[in-house]
């Protein structure tokens, strides 16, 4: 399920036709009777952030969406899909996921819910089975969620190290990652090594030393655990300072369990996202609205851990831009659908259900910088989903329902 070319992913997606008027050759596809088109392009449909048209068709020609507009005015072509009065959104962009890892932590959760809080160093039993998994095992189940997500509707996958922390075990961990999609990050600062449980200067030296170095060449992003437990401010931007310094760019694990200066790092080494983001200060708010860095929110581990819920309202209102994705991980967060993070991110972090369909799909995107995917407009990359609604307020509307019908990724339908 690779992405493609990594070099495609700040391609800028201005350069097919944009109106009926254009030429579109004959052999594209059109998909028509779409009752609500998102396509997140402002400049479209009803001038909202969504850009939603009504009544709308779109037209792929290859990889890419060449037209969009109303059903009624959709160029011809040779081969037509009727969409059956439902609505279409681009594909989901999960920007934060951890897939590389075998073993199973349902022992840990039935306790949490019995009582128990949730502690980072839940993840050294994850560490513990993905070391001692085959690498086919580790890429079967990388594979095996990509597929469970395409079925939800995700198109754009990151996934990260962080179960191996041995130079050997945290290099394959990416290897098989870039395997599956070109969003790959480096995430050896996951905790400290259990190997170095009593030399954490040390561990961090191996991070942003020969472990970076096996690494790099497999990764596009580095990423911290800036908290309690696991890396405090000063080993973070080491960490990241290094990874940048081999051509990786930063995000950061930032603000999830307590308060702390991973946000306010994330804004000045210009991180694309922190995440979590769920104990922030008025300083830590202003930062994210007047900064490059996306706050992703990830409402599957507040779920699951019973933490408290990020306040969604109060990044938006001050003008940051908000991401949500699933952080899929066998500890925290064990859900690979954006659907019912949506749903929840509608319920219980304020936000809208148009705030929310467009964090999960263009905000993904920004916390990707990615230009490519995210929206439907012309030269998007055609990754879309098909609901079996007529509108994408349904995502939120109807929690745990199955809704997405259809996924084109690529211009190929595959679910």
């Amino acid at each position: 399920m690779n992405t493609g070319p990594a070099a495609r992913n700040n391609a800028a997606a201005t350069s097919a036709p944009t109106s009926a008027n254009s030429a579109v050759a004959t052999a594209a596809t059109a998909i028509v009777n779409i009752a609500s088109l998102v396509t997140n392009d402002p400049s479209l449909g009803d001038g909202s952030s969504l850009g939603l048209i009504q009544d709308a068709a779109v037209v792929i020609e290859g990889d890419r969406v060449v037209w969009v507009g109303e059903s009624s005015k959709a160029p011809a072509t040779d081969n037509r899909v009727d969409a059956g009065g439902r609505a279409v959104i681009p594909g989901f962009v999960d920007s934060h996921s951890h897939l590389v890892f075998a073993g199973d932590r349902t022992a840990e959760f039935n306790a949490r819910m019995s009582g128990q809080p949730y502690k980072a160093g839940g993840i050294r039993t994850t560490v513990a089975a993905t070391r001692a998994a085959s690498d086919e095992d580790l890429s079967a189940n990388v594979a095996r969620f990509m597929r469970e997500a395409l079925r939800q509707g995700t198109t754009t996958f990151e996934t990260k190290s962080g179960y191996g922390l041995t130079v050997e075990d945290e290099a394959r961990a990416l290897r098989i990652a870039a395997e599956h999609t070109d969003e790959v990050t480096y995430l050896g600062a996951h905790i400290v090594s259990p190997d170095y449980a009593d030399d954490p200067a040390g561990y961090v030296d191996l991070v942003t030393g020969e472990m970076l170095d096996a690494c790099a060449p497999y990764a596009r992003w580095v990423d911290v655990f800036c908290e309690r437990g696991a890396f405090d401010g000063d080993q973070a931007r080491a960490i990241l300072t290094a990874g940048k310094a081999k051509g990786l760019h930063p995000r950061v694990h930032a603000n999830q369990l307590t308060y702390g200066p991973g946000v306010q790092l994330a804004v000045e080494l210009d991180a694309a996202s922190a995440d979590h983001c769920t104990h922030l200060t008025d300083e830590d708010v202003a930062a994210l609205a007047s900064g490059n860095t996306v706050a992703t929110l990830l409402p599957g581990a507040e779920f699951s851990t019973r933490a408290q819920w990020p306040n969604a309202r109060r990044l938006l209102d001050a003008g940051a831009t908000v991401a949500l994705s699933t952080d899929c991980n066998p500890g925290s967060s064990f859900t690979s659908s954006v659907p019912f993070c949506i749903a929840l991110a509608v319920r219980d972090m304020g936000m809208t259900p148009d705030e929310a369909v467009w964090s999960a799909t263009a905000g993904g995107a920004k916390a990707l910088r990615r230009t490519d995917v995210g929206h439907l407009s012309p030269g998007a990359t055609a990754d879309l989903a098909i609901l079996d609604a007529p509108s994408h307020v349904h995502l939120a509307y109807r929690p745990g329902v199955p809704l997405v019908s259809e996924v084109w990724r690529q211009g190929t339908r595959l679910v």
